[in-house]
């Protein structure tokens, strides 16, 4: 039986990752290092900043000091803040599904992004107020594909579960997500994955998700239902 939804952010309910990817690319740029979209996209794709520049440098061969790490941090949050103000794009159907989900059930985001983000987003989607657990990376020491994110959103929504309502377990959660290591993370975590093609073709979510969609669009509570038939 279905319990609680939980939501990915970025490529899930807006159209952050491009923004990601050139923030990205500028601050490794800066280094002597290149990434191409299609690297990106290929290996980076659900890493959290913190991860994303570990496995980047190790790829190349650089090392990569805890002193070099945090000012990478920092410029990439600064050209992602700024890349954020001027093109983000809130996804068709995140409004009008997060609202009918959250009339009938608890919804979370477990979500690689920074907190600041995540807050930054759900005012201009006019959804702050309707998740129940926000987990960020500021609330992880293991990026996905751990499922460390996706259990501390269950142990969220738990803790704010009704008076005498019964523990809700990770075989009555779906998870909402656009990547295949976001996926992966959450079928570690116990729980049932629908993929969105935003940046993955549809075959290459099938293996590793419940089911496949093109857009929340093609959502539907009834649809999330019938997952635990």
């Amino acid at each position: 039986m279905l319990r609680a939804v939980i939501f990915d952010m970025d490529g899930v309910i807006c159209d952050s990752e491009p923004l990601h990817m050139r923030a990205f690319q500028k601050v490794l740029s800066e280094q002597g290092i290149s990434l191409l979209d299609q690297e990106y996209y290929d290996k980076y794709l659900a890493f959290d900043d913190r991860g994303f520049f570990q496995a980047a440098f190790k790829e190349k061969g650089r090392e990569l000091d805890p002193g070099t790490l945090g000012k990478l941090l920092d410029n990439k949050a600064r050209y992602f803040d700024s890349e954020m103000k001027e093109h983000l794009v809130i996804y068709p159907g995140a409004e009008s599904l997060v609202k009918k989900l959250s009339a009938t059930y608890p919804c979370a985001i477990a979500s690689g992004a920074r907190r600041l983000e995540i807050e930054f987003v759900l005012r201009k989607a006019n959804l702050r107020g309707l998740f129940t657990a926000v987990v960020s990376a500021d609330d992880v020491s293991q990026g996905k594909p751990h499922p460390e994110s996706f259990q501390k959103a269950l142990k969220g929504l738990n803790d704010f579960r009704l008076s005498g309502s019964p523990e809700m377990k990770p075989s009555e959660v779906v998870v909402i997500e656009d990547s295949k290591h976001g996926l992966n993370a959450a079928k570690a975590a116990g729980m049932k994955g629908v993929g969105v093609t935003t940046s993955y073709k549809a075959e290459e979510l099938k293996s590793h998700a419940d089911a496949v969609v093109g857009s929340l669009t093609n959502i539907s509570v009834e649809n999330l239902e019938k997952l635990f038939l």
